[in-house]
């Protein structure tokens, strides 16, 4: 197929296009590069633009006579969206609607939509399955939930079927070492735990030890970013041989807490990672973790990749690479 990747420079949208191209996809990377990087798409044809800009998109779409689209484009931060709201709603849901209003334009009839657990907000029972209450605690959560309620309509209205992933922690790098994610955009627990490790930062803070957790820290769901992006290569293949929208968790359906990646991060850095505790972060649930029984049913995937191998593959990358894609960029420069 020809598919448009929305944000298909940032971390997970690369490695997504990447793999849908080596897998024969004729693949067209969107991206305004605020927090990607051009060099990150590699050799895919890249367009340069803002997400909410529905006639560009119509006309890339257009031109490149796309057949479907995954939606990367989006803010990420769960902290900042809840002091800037407005911001989490204009680029996040006004992003989505303006991808739908160029797809309906361009009859292009197949979405996968990039969502997020944060959509539970604070989960009644774990594991988290699909039809667990929507009760997004932040403007992040919100934003993604909102967007997805815009996905039935545009279905009804133009046929546009969709696959809405819900995914949970996105972690790790290539196997090589050669792609991941760049720490100047990276407000999650792992990057920052492996600044540490590297001398980048003294120390990590944990976010709260009182937790209703074992050990009093959050727990979470890891997913190596090549899962996911694995995820997404059968989402799209599903959603085009099915008449049927789906939405289904994305996660490894084990729960880590703050503590335990801090150990398993000192294992495979051989480093000590200075920890000091802070107060809980407004908006963050104590826990979340996949069901994965949906994805396993719905899209014959499962993930494969433990969180040894997420912090082993990413400490690769930011040792490789501690200024993230800044040299890689250097030398596209001076070569240019």
């Amino acid at each position: 197929m020809r598919i448009l990747v929305t944000g298909g420079a940032g971390y997970i949208g690369s490695r997504t296009a990447a793999l849908l191209a080596s897998a024969g996809h004729d693949v067209t990377v969107f991206d305004d590069l605020s927090t990607g990087h051009r060099v990150a798409a590699g050799a895919l044809p890249l367009v340069v633009g803002d997400v909410r800009d529905d006639r560009l998109l119509a006309t890339v779409m257009g031109d490149a006579r796309i057949d479907a689209v995954v939606h990367f484009a989006a803010l990420k931060s769960v902290e900042e969206s809840m002091t800037d709201p407005g911001a989490y709603l204009d680029v996040n849901v006004g992003g989505t609607l303006a991808v739908l209003r160029a797809m309906a334009h361009a009859d292009v009839r197949r979405i996968v939509f990039s969502s997020s657990c944060a959509v539970y907000g604070i989960p009644a029972g774990l594991p988290v399955a699909e039809d667990a209450p929507l009760q997004p605690m932040n403007p992040y959560g919100e934003s993604k939930l909102m967007s997805e309620r815009l996905l039935p309509w545009f279905e009804a209205a133009h046929g546009i079927r969709f696959a809405i992933l819900r995914y949970f922690n996105a972690a790790g790098a290539a196997d090589d070492g050669s792609a991941g994610e760049d720490w100047a955009a990276a407000p999650n627990l792992i990057p920052i735990v492996l600044k540490v490790a590297a001398g980048q930062l003294p120390a990590i803070r944990v976010n709260g030890r009182d937790h209703p957790t074992p050990d009093g820290s959050a727990v979470r769901d890891y997913i190596h970013v090549l899962d996911l992006a694995e995820a997404h290569l059968r989402a799209l293949a599903v959603v085009d041989e099915r008449d049927a929208s789906i939405v289904v968790n994305v996660g490894t359906g084990r729960g880590a807490s703050v503590l335990e990646v801090l150990e398993a991060a000192r294992r495979v850095t051989g480093q000590p990672i200075a920890a000091l505790d802070g107060p809980r972060r407004e908006g963050d649930p104590p826990a979340v973790w996949a069901d994965t029984r949906g994805a396993a049913a719905t899209l014959g995937w499962t993930a494969t990749r433990s969180l040894e191998d997420i912090l082993a593959t990413a400490w690769l990358w930011h040792s490789n690479h501690p200024a993230g894609y800044e040299p890689a960029v250097a030398a596209v420069k001076s070569a240019s």
